[in-house]
């Protein structure tokens, strides 16, 4: 997906911040989820300019699934003065009408909460229903022995 370039907000420093603040928007957006939680991370301690662009991924209606759980991942590691921000951005997530950016937002809160979020059962079948493993006798009258460790097969003594 084809990003259009960021405005600069007037905060970054130097051309070079610039470019990283671009470099890791463009790794954000990757459909490699890894790529895209590091670039994540990464951009919750750029403060404000980070939180911009972790909440225009949010927000935004073109990104993808990975990107916008990577957004939630980067707001819920803000640190400092920036974690109040990031909770009022995941607490907007909780109002939009995107499932994808509400199930993002919802599950970063529970986890900055201590909770564990719900998990989708598995299977088909129930816990209960699980079949035990069982021992199964041999049809012989004793059980085979092993030889001893060392000891040829064919000699016995």
């Amino acid at each position: 997906m084809k990003l259009e370039k960021r405005i600069p907000s007037g905060r970054e420093k130097d051309e070079a911040a610039i470019e990283l603040l671009a470099k890791l928007r463009e790794k954000l957006h990757s459909e490699n989820v890894s790529t895209a939680r590091l670039a994540a991370f990464n951009l919750s301690w750029k403060q404000e300019d980070g939180l911009d662009i972790l909440k225009e991924t949010l927000e935004g209606r073109r990104f993808s699934r990975t990107a916008k759980k990577a957004a939630a991942y980067g707001l819920r590691s803000m640190k400092g003065r920036m974690k109040k921000m990031a909770v009022e951005v995941l607490k907007e997530g909780l109002k939009s009408s995107d499932r994808t950016t509400r199930a993002a937002c919802e599950k970063a809160l529970l986890l900055m909460a201590g909770m564990a979020p719900k998990k989708p059962s598995g299977g088909y079948r129930s816990k209960s229903g699980r079949s035990r493993i069982r021992s199964v006798s041999r049809k012989g009258g004793r059980p085979s022995r092993s030889p001893r460790r060392g000891a040829s097969p064919n000699r016995r003594g």
